[in-house]
C-alpha cells in the first residue's frame, strides 16, 4: 500500500473534501484519512456484495463478534466474553447511550472541558447535567486534571466521559494514570464511559494503549468501551462500532435503550470490520509508519514557525496546535483563506488551538507547512 499515492475524494460525497470543493484549501479538519482501506477490507466488501442480499441480519454477526475477540486479545492482551460484545451504530451512539443508563434526569456527568464535540451534546441530550474538567498540561501531555475532578464531584454525579487516546491531543494514558482514576471512580462508586476509538493509532514506540477495563476486576464492571475499527481503517462512512460491557445488569439496560432508540447496525460494516480486525494487521502497521513520519516532519516544521506551538503528539493522526501568540479572532477563516482547513479548537472547548489532520500524503502535509508559514510570516505575533 502506497500511502503517498493521490486518490481522487473529490466526487465521492465526501464531508472533508466536499467542504472545500471547487477552492483551493486543503481538507485537514475532519478525523478521516485520505486513504484507501486495507485491501482485505475492499476484498471482503467485494464478495459480500457480488452475493447480492442485502436483508435483515444478525445484529451482531456470529463473524464480527469472533474478530472483535480475537482483536482484543492480540492487540491489547484482553480476554473478553463475546457476549460483552453490543453492536452500535456509532461510537457517538454509545456516549448517548451510557449517558441514558448513567442516574436519572439531572443528575452529573463528568468529562474533560477539551474533548470531542458530540461528548458535550450527548450529555445536553440526555438532560443530564456536565461537569467540565480542565485538561493540565505536564511534562508536555495534556492529561485530565485528576484533583479537578475528584474536588468537582457530587452525590448527583454518576459517571465520568473519558477518552483514551485522548481526542485532541494524542496522550496515551499510561498505567499509574490510569489507575489513579479508576480509584477515584471507585470510591466514588462512578460508571466509566471509556471512548477508545483511537486505541489502534499509537505512534510512539514505547507507548501501548492500556482499556482502562483491564485494570481489574472492578474497573471490568464499572466501565463502558467504546472502540471501533473505524479511524484506523478509514470506514467511518459505513457506520459501525461496539461496547464492551462485562456486567449483565449494565448490558442489559445499556442493550434496552439501544433496541429503543439505535437502528440496526450496517452488514457492509460488520463485513468490513471483521476483515479489518481479522486480516488488516500488515496495513495498519505500514500506516502506522507512515503516520509517524508525516507526524515528526510536523512537529519539526511547525514548532519552527513564530507563534506556533505544537507538543508531542503519543498517538493519532489530528496534531493539536496552539495558536494563542498569533491572537486571531477566527482562526478557522484564517488558515482557509491560507489554504488549510483546519478545526478550529473552540469547537473543542479551547480557542487557544487549532487541529490538524495529518492522515494525508506527505506531499499534502508538505505543503500545508508552506501555506502555513506564508501566511504568518504577513501578522504580528506576541510574546
Amino acid at each position: 500500500m502506497d500511502f503517498d499515492a493521490t486518490i481522487d475524494n473529490t466526487e465521492i460525497f465526501s464531508d472533508k473534501w466536499n467542504k472545500f470543493k471547487g477552492r483551493d484549501i486543503l481538507p485537514m479538519w475532519v478525523a478521516d484519512s485520505d486513504y484507501q482501506t486495507a485491501p482485505a477490507v475492499i476484498e471482503a466488501l467485494h464478495k459480500r456484495v457480488e452475493h447480492g442480499v442485502f436483508g435483515y441480519t444478525n445484529q451482531p454477526t456470529e463473524e464480527v463478534r469472533e474478530a472483535i475477540v480475537f482483536h482484543l486479545q492480540t492487540q491489547h492482551q484482553w480476554r473478553i466474553d463475546p457476549e460483552w460484545v453490543v453492536p452500535l451504530n456509532s461510537i457517538v451512539s454509545g456516549l448517548t447511550l451510557s449517558c441514558l443508563v448513567a442516574g436519572d434526569e439531572g443528575d452529573s456527568v463528568l468529562l474533560p472541558a477539551t474533548i470531542y464535540p458530540p461528548f458535550n451534546f450527548v450529555i445536553s441530550n440526555t438532560k443530564r447535567n456536565a461537569i467540565r474538567i480542565p485538561m493540565v498540561l505536564i511534562n508536555e501531555r495534556w492529561v485530565l486534571d485528576f484533583a479537578a475532578l475528584e474536588a468537582a464531584i457530587t452525590a448527583e454525579t454518576k459517571m465520568l466521559l473519558f477518552c483514551n487516546p485522548h481526542n485532541p491531543g494524542g496522550v496515551v494514558y499510561s498505567k499509574s494514570e490510569l489507575e489513579n482514576l479508576h480509584s477515584i471512580c471507585e470510591r466514588h462508586d462512578l460508571l466509566i464511559c471509556s471512548d477508545e476509538i483511537h486505541c489502534d493509532l499509537v505512534l510512539d514506540e514505547d507507548k501501548k494503549h492500556i482499556p482502562i477495563a483491564t485494570l481489574n476486576d472492578d474497573a471490568q464492571q464499572r466501565t463502558i468501551t467504546l472502540m471501533a475499527a473505524s479511524k484506523t481503517y478509514n470506514i467511518a462512512g459505513l457506520g459501525f462500532g461496539f461496547a464492551i460491557i462485562s456486567d449483565t445488569k449494565l448490558r442489559k439496560r445499556f442493550k434496552k435503550h439501544a433496541r429503543e432508540r439505535m437502528p440496526d447496525v450496517n452488514l457492509l460494516a460488520q463485513v468490513a470490520t471483521t476483515a479489518a480486525f481479522k486480516q488488516g494487521e500488515p496495513w495498519r502497521l505500514k500506516q502506522i509508519e507512515h503516520l509517524r513520519k508525516n507526524r515528526d516532519y510536523l512537529i519539526q516544521e511547525i514548532n519552527k514557525i513564530p507563534g506556533l506551538k505544537m507538543y508531542p503528539l503519543e498517538s493519532t493522526f489530528l496534531a493539536w496546535v496552539d495558536v494563542s501568540a498569533l491572537m486571531l479572532t477566527d482562526a478557522e477563516k484564517f488558515f482557509e483563506e491560507a489554504g488549510v482547513g483546519i478545526s478550529a479548537g473552540a469547537y473543542f472547548g479551547d480557542a487557544d488551538f487549532i487541529r490538524i489532520n495529518f492522515a494525508c500524503t506527505f506531499a499534502t502535509v508538505e505543503e500545508a507547512v508552506k501555506r502555513i508559514r506564508n501566511a504568518i510570516s504577513g501578522i504580528s505575533v506576541t510574546g
